[in-house]
């Protein structure tokens, strides 16, 4: 999966990646369907679409040029299997990804992103990977938490992904960004071997729920602390914004995700009265 996503535009053929893990063919697509439940070309197409949809809004790129960049051989079947998982052309997701564009549709109440809920969130306690980078890319770090629990068979003490970000991704680099990949635990859970601890106080936090793609959440942040943080009366505490996700790109299309963004609040004084 971290070859995928660092490669998309190389030779992601079974073939290729069999040899990649040092494994033979027949072996390699048993051993990924196995351990991921998709097949490694249902893989390859969920990372470069999501890399286009990325570059769609952040980029200038033409879309000629995205499809060759996410290794999409012509421009009609980077249309198709694009339309295929976004129900939309490239060109239609550019001009509604556009931050400028989403913004405008939430404001006329286009998007159902309206719904914030004040909500006493339970502490939870974390088996992560740490991230630097964009926080678009964050799937491979993602990708690699559940292969550890995977390989060791840990799933069935597992409660849950959560994604930690620390950082404001306007207020530094992309390069610098950090976040933590983590998977839900029990407290007496010990901490596999390549991963880290990562602890979440319970306490208010305003709870947006997010349904599409995960190129489009920013839209849901300038959303939240943009527009309602402001208007609420709450104040955000010192504590970084958490997303958990209610399902995976491999159990539903992009435009069906839901993600639950939490941002941390400061509680309100109860008076002695």
């Amino acid at each position: 999966m971290q070859h995928i996503h660092d490669n998309p535009d190389g030779d992601l053929s079974l073939d290729a990646l069999a040899e990649v893990a040092a494994m033979s063919r027949f072996q390699w697509h048993r051993v990924f369907r196995a351990m991921t439940g998709e097949t490694s070309a249902q893989a390859v197409r969920r990372v470069r679409a999501l890399r286009a949809a990325q570059w769609l809004v952040s980029t200038d790129w033409s879309v000629e040029q995205i499809a060759v960049r996410a290794g999409y051989g012509t421009l009609r079947g980077f249309n198709r299997s694009f339309r295929e998982l976004y129900g939309m052309t490239p060109s239609a997701y550019r001009r509604v990804g556009n931050p400028g564009a989403v913004q405008v549709l939430l404001r006329r109440g286009g998007r159902d992103m309206h719904d914030v809920r004040i909500e006493e969130r339970p502490s939870l306690r974390l088996a992560a990977l740490g991230h630097t980078g964009p926080y678009i890319k964050a799937g491979r770090t993602f990708e690699q938490v559940s292969a550890i629990f995977t390989a060791r068979d840990l799933w069935p003490q597992a409660r849950g992904m959560v994604g930690v970000y620390y950082d404001d991704p306007g207020s530094k680099p992309e390069g610098e960004l950090r976040a933590d990949a983590g998977i839900v635990v029990e407290p007496g859970f010990p901490i596999p071997d390549g991963l880290h601890e990562v602890l979440l106080d319970r306490g208010p936090c305003a709870v947006l729920r997010f349904k599409g793609p995960y190129s489009e959440l920013h839209t849901a942040y300038d959303y939240l602390y943009g527009e309602w943080l402001p208007q609420s009366g709450r104040e955000p505490a010192e504590r970084p914004p958490y997303e958990v996700y209610l399902n995976t790109p491999r159990d539903v299309a992009p435009q069906d995700l839901l993600t639950e963004i939490c941002a941390p609040l400061v509680p309100v004084a109860v008076s002695a009265e």
